[in-house]
Parts: structure tokens; sequence; C-alpha cells
């Protein structure tokens, strides 16, 4: 049974590695896929981009012209698909859009929604919500398996950090989804994702990719002052899209909630940076500390029960595996 997929933020992070593993299949699945390359590159999907399961457009989920286009487009081709699935992947984890209120009001909140709105239309029948670990803010850890998706939240205020902004505008997302199902408009679910790493990221703005290239090119790195303590998971980008596609599988679990997407092997970021070096032939790393970020949880460490038992999803690659890929790659460049 074929299946027609909408993917937005489609060459970023989380969309091209779904692209790989939608494709990989042989099968007569679609993807219609788009993205303004905000924080990313048409080089992420070069592997797939001459497929012809795959149409690409270099569209803005902003633009109401391109996104009445993609509509046009999912109403021709629905007819010969037994299922229609969204899956927003628009502004999910990139950390250029932290501290930016009114970019990240218009894509996380309003662009997601709009999309959402565009998937009853259609008579989509699934809609996949990537939301962020960013929402549990100031009480991301606990020490019973981490944090619950039914924990209450308790995040930073503005006076602290506008990098709220960017969560709080992800948990409202998280609503919209939960009301579409509740009122049976369409069957679906948010994800919280941990800290997504990548061996393909486009930019070394996130950690893993950072400290590589610094080591690199610097032969050094330079973290926060708050690297001191910080502890973090770190969830390969593999293990995530796997999840959302477990997810989709899974039509029990479609009912309008909240899922954390992570690992239990937690790192210090000192640690990390140590590992790394290792790894890079570096004996006796060069450390620096430099700059703090207020409001900065010191730990993060989720629950994955609720997916793992809803699902058959758990993650397959290590740390240590996924630093050696990313280290492989970075190094190539």
């Amino acid at each position: 049974m074929s299946k027609l997929y909408v993917i937005s933020g489609v060459t970023g992070m989380t969309g091209n590695e779904l692209v790989r593993q939608i494709l990989s299949k042989d099968s007569t699945d679609h993807i219609l896929g788009f993205d303004n390359f905000f924080a990313s590159s048409i080089d992420t999907v070069a592997d797939h981009i001459d497929d012809e399961r795959f149409e690409f457009f270099e569209y803005d989920i902003n633009n109401k012209t391109q996104m009445q286009d993609i509509e046009e487009r999912v109403k021709k081709l629905a007819p010969a698909y037994s299922e229609i699935i969204y899956i927003n992947c628009a502004a999910v984890v990139h950390t250029e859009h932290f501290y930016h209120v009114y970019e990240t009001f218009a894509t996380n909140v309003e662009g997601m929604n709009d999309l959402l709105s565009q998937a009853v239309r259609v008579g989509a029948d699934k809609y996949i919500n990537c939301s962020t670990s960013e929402v549990y803010s100031m009480n991301s850890w606990n020490e019973n398996g981490g944090v619950k998706e039914s924990d209450f939240l308790t995040m930073a205020v503005a006076e602290h950090s506008q990098r709220t902004s960017y969560a709080t505008g992800k948990l409202l997302t998280e609503f919209f989804m939960k009301d579409a199902v509740d009122t049976g408009k369409i069957k679906g679910c948010s994800i919280r994702f941990a800290n997504v790493y990548s061996k393909d990221e486009r930019y070394p703005k996130h950690i893993i990719p950072f400290i590589i290239n610094s080591f690199r090119d610097k032969g050094k790195v330079t973290l926060l002052e708050n690297s001191r303590k910080n502890r973090r998971t770190f969830l390969n980008n593999y293990d995530s899209c796997s999840a959302v596609l477990a997810l989709v599988d899974t039509d029990s679990a479609l009912d309008g909630t909240v899922y954390n997407v992570a690992t239990d092997e937690e790192i210090s970021i000192i640690d990390l940076a140590k590992m790394c070096a290792a790894k890079m032939g570096i004996t006796d790393p060069v450390i620096e500390f430099e700059g703090y970020r207020e409001s900065d949880p010191e730990r993060r460490l989720l629950s994955t029960e609720k997916i793992r038992t809803r699902t058959s999803w758990k993650p397959v690659v290590g740390l240590e595996k996924g630093l050696d890929e990313c280290i492989t790659n970075y190094l190539k460049k």
C-alpha cells in the first residue's frame, strides 16, 4: 500500500534523513518535500533528488501562494495513494531560531498550524508534529528515568532568556495537534526530540559538529562556562527519524499526545569534547571557556518509556558509533 508524504523542512537535519529512510525501501511511496534553505542546502538530498518518487520545491512554509501550490499538488496525487501523511520538520532544532521571536512565531506556530489546517482540508490521514525537548527548560531531568511527557513544565521567563520563545511556540503547536485529534479531524502526535546530531549537518552550530570542527580548524575548542557543569544525552539523526516513522506506522499511538525521543547515554559536555578529541588523535586537548548562557539547564534526561511501550522503536546508534561517523565525515571536509 503506497503512502504520499508531505514533508516541510525537507533538506534540514530531520527532513533529509526521513527522505533517505522512506525511499530506502523498495516501495512506491511518494514524497512532496519543500524547504527555503534557511539552514540547509539541496546538497543534503542530492542522493535522491533525481528519484521520481521525490518531488522537491524551494518553498517557504510562510508563503501562502507556495503552500497553496503544495495543497493543489496533494489533491491531484491523493487518489493514487492509500494514505496521506504530513510531517512538519520546519525549524525543529536549528539554533538560529532560538532567540528570534518573530521568526520563531511565524515558522513554528503560524506555519505549523497552517500546514496542519492544510492536512485536514485535503483529508490527510496523519500529521506528525516535530516539537522539541526545549519545552522542558528548567526541569529537564530527574533521577527516576528522566522527565516524562506528562510531567509539569517549568520554563524560564523572558527576563532570563529569549530562548524560551522557541520552546513556548513549540509547546503551543502540541496543543494544536492535540485539539485536531481530539476533535476527530486527523490522527497524529507531537515528538519532543532530545539533542539531535547528524554526520551531515550543513553548518556546525550544534555542539557535536562545533567541537569536531573547532579541533580540526583551530586545534582547540572554546565552550561556554555552562559546559563546566552541563550534561546531555545525544540522539543520532537516524534514530530520531526512525522514531517518526515508527509512530507513522502505529495508528494506536497517534492519539494527539506527546512522545519523548531520546537515549539514556548521558555525558558531560567536557567529557564529550575529550571523547571527540581522543577519536581525532588529540591526546591533550585544549578546552577553553568563554561566555555564559542564562537559564541553561544543567542536565537534560528524558524518559522514553512511552514510545518504547507503544511502538517498536528503540535507538540503535550509540554515541561511540555516532561520533565515529561524524568525525569521519567532517574530517573529509
